[in-house]
């Protein structure tokens, strides 16, 4: 469905149509743009109140700033639906995060405006001081370069080491910080509480519009009026504020904060900020979800809604007609309460993904016990260290994506020390619509290279009950359960729990001449494909490995003492993955066999529902019986032979 865009909005292809309008045009083109993004999202998806936020500031941004000559980066990506729309891709719009369609972030390959690729947060400083740098060294005075940034992305210590050395390098920088109090969750943490001390300041507010307009005039004053004025700001605000400016005392000239819903305002700070050299900080006040009231009211559902009544506000679901199996990650926040209610010693820990981890569950039936860090994995991963060194035993839930970020804690805190901390990898394997930036394709390749670490992965919500329990046994060390995003398989999923034998997997079914070894949720896709290859007169076996690393050597001697064919299905990198472990095990052992190996090929996967991407992969029901079929014997008679 194409949606009609307003009558100004639909004139404007690229920022240089933009400029044609005056700035009084700006408030309509602003509500033009908020509608259309409602319009799209509405009846296609994606993340909707972070752009809805930030509608304003990107029109005076590309109204201010001559882009892509002046560089724009902004961080994470959520909220460049607006960007994108005003930069030639509005036709296109609606195949947001559709397969085969536009990225739902910035994407240096789709577009010259996107000068930067993101996905994940706090990367946006770094990268426009080392553009800025760049310029200065190619003699590009002239160029601006501009970082957009939300006050949950400033938790993560990447955004404070650009900013620490931006402050000495004197680049032409500009950091917008989006102050919403909002990530995808409410924001936690001191930077939190101190800038909701700035914007409450009554008596810094009182005074920061006669700040702003002496700093609008300030090239008007003469060559020595810059550091007489800076001088005089940063003293009213340090005592208004009873507090040194955290962002001054890096060296940044901070102004703000100032109203993020005023465009014609933003359009006209943001030229005269061009205007004053150096590392400058303008700090903007937003409403996550401005515009669309249900949005404004519940930020946190309304990050990424899915199909909704853009008149009700009625978010569409399907109504199944049988019970469905849960989601991975309720099963994981449900169990966390029951293992916890049990055992004293577990305690949960979240990046700042409660409601996306469901780790928000055991922070309201035990806040005392559940701690979210903000964006920080590097953080969480040590701070778990530390309850762990404790005696405690912390559950670390974090995306598989985003833990490759803290990967060097994963070894020298945890492993080295073989510490009893429970890593849960939610999102692994192919997380659909965020595309390459989310997929959580390499967690297998680059844990189980590590000394000390049990890697597992549950074939179903029972599994993943199962390794949980056992996870937190004494002694258990350090410990990997991976798991998708999306539904499990089981409907009836709340049973007993039981330990499981560390490095030991489980035989579904005897087979002929075929063996089929899958890791994780994928076993379902060989179950599925074993039935409707059993009904052609073709009987493979089927194996679950259930862990990555111990492998269980037992049961693979035996795969390889009766089948001259093996196919490995994995929801991973087939670099470095299960396959290839299985193809290590069978060259360290003396086995000659028919290794094909199915999962994540060599490349980055683009965006697309994720059934179109196990597909496009080749390891989904359909592949697997594919690849069956090329080395099984089909039998005349129905019966398996033994």
């Amino acid at each position: 469905m194409q949606v009609k865009a307003g009558p100004l909005l639909s004139k404007i292809n690229y920022p240089a149509d933009l400029k044609q309008y005056s700035e009084a045009d700006l408030e309509q083109i602003s509500q033009e743009l908020r509608q259309y993004i409602i319009d799209v999202v509405s009846v296609n998806g994606g993340h909707f109140g972070s752009s809805l936020g930030v509608v304003e500031l990107t029109v005076a941004l590309h109204y201010a700033l001559n882009t892509p000559y002046d560089r724009l980066v902004w961080d994470v990506g959520h909220q460049a639906y607006g960007h994108k729309i005003l930069t030639g891709r509005r036709e296109l719009f609606h195949t947001n995060r559709i397969y085969k369609g536009i990225s739902g972030f910035p994407k240096i390959s789709e577009s010259e405006y996107d000068t930067f690729g993101v996905g994940h947060s706090s990367t946006s400083i770094s990268a426009a001081l080392g553009m800025a740098v760049a310029s200065q060294i190619k003699g590009e005075t002239d160029r601006q370069h501009v970082a957009v940034i939300g006050d949950g992305a400033m938790t993560a210590g990447l955004a404070f080491e650009g900013l620490n050395h931006a402050g000495i390098e004197n680049s032409n920088v500009l950091v917008i910080l989006n102050d919403n109090c909002m990530s995808i969750d409410p924001n936690v943490g001191a930077l939190k509480e101190y800038l909701t001390n700035i914007t409450t300041s009554k008596s810094y507010n009182r005074f920061r519009d006669d700040i702003s307009n002496v700093l609008v005039g300030l090239s008007k004053l003469g060559p020595n009026a810059h550091k007489y004025v800076k001088k005089i700001e940063k003293s009213i605000k340090g005592t208004l504020l009873k507090q040194s400016n955290l962002f001054e005392s890096l060296n940044f000239r901070y102004f703000g904060p100032v109203d993020g819903h005023d465009v014609k305002r933003l359009a006209a700070i943001i030229k005269d900020l061009k205007e004053i050299p150096g590392p400058k900080l303008l700090h903007c006040i937003t409403v996550k979800g401005k515009g669309f009231a249900l949005a404004e009211k519940d930020q946190t559902k309304w990050h990424a809604p899915g199909l909704f009544d853009k008149i009700t506000g009625e978010i569409k679901k399907s109504i199944p007609d049988k019970p469905q199996a849960p989601k991975y990650q309720d099963v994981f926040g449900h169990t966390m309460v029951e293992l916890a209610e049990a055992n004293d010693k577990i305690v949960g820990i979240t990046p700042a993904m409660p409601s996306g981890s469901s780790l928000n569950i055991m922070m309201k039936a035990m806040p005392t016990r559940a701690f979210d860090v903000g964006i920080a994995e590097q953080h969480a991963v040590t701070f778990s260290a530390g309850l762990a060194a404790q005696g405690l035993v912390p559950f670390c839930n974090i995306y598989s994506s985003f833990m490759q970020r803290a990967y060097d804690q994963v070894i020298h805190d945890v492993a080295i020390q073989k510490l009893n901390v429970v890593f849960c990898l939610d999102r692994a394997g192919l997380a659909g619509a965020d595309g390459a930036t989310h997929h959580g394709a390499y967690d297998i390749a680059y844990m189980r290279c590590i000394p000390n670490l049990v890697v597992s992965s549950p074939m179903n919500e029972e599994e993943l009950r199962n390794l949980m329990f056992t996870a937190q046994q004494e002694n258990a060390g350090p410990f990997v359960i991976r798991y998708p995003r999306g539904n499990g398989v089981m409907p009836d999923w709340k049973r007993p729990f039981k330990a499981l034998e560390i490095g030991k997997g489980r035989k579904i079914c005897d087979g002929e001449e075929v063996a089929l070894l899958t890791i994780g949720h994928v076993g379902n896709f060989a179950v599925e494909a074993r039935a409707e290859l059993n009904s052609e007169g073709i009987y493979p076996a089927h194996y679950d490995l259930r862990f990555v690393k111990p492998l269980d050597e037992q049961m693979l001697h035996d795969v390889f003492s009766k089948y001259k064919h093996v196919i490995t299905v994995e929801d991973g990198s087939l670099q470095g993955g299960v396959g290839s472990a299985v193809l290590e095990f069978m060259a360290d052992n003396g086995y000659s066999a028919n290794v094909i190996r199915l999962g994540i090929p060599d490349e980055f996967i683009e965006h697309g529902e994720q059934a179109e991407l196990w597909a496009e992969c080749g390891y989904d029901k359909a592949s697997i019986i594919e690849a069956v079929r090329k080395v099984g014997t089909k039998r005349t008679t129905n019966t398996m032979v033994g």
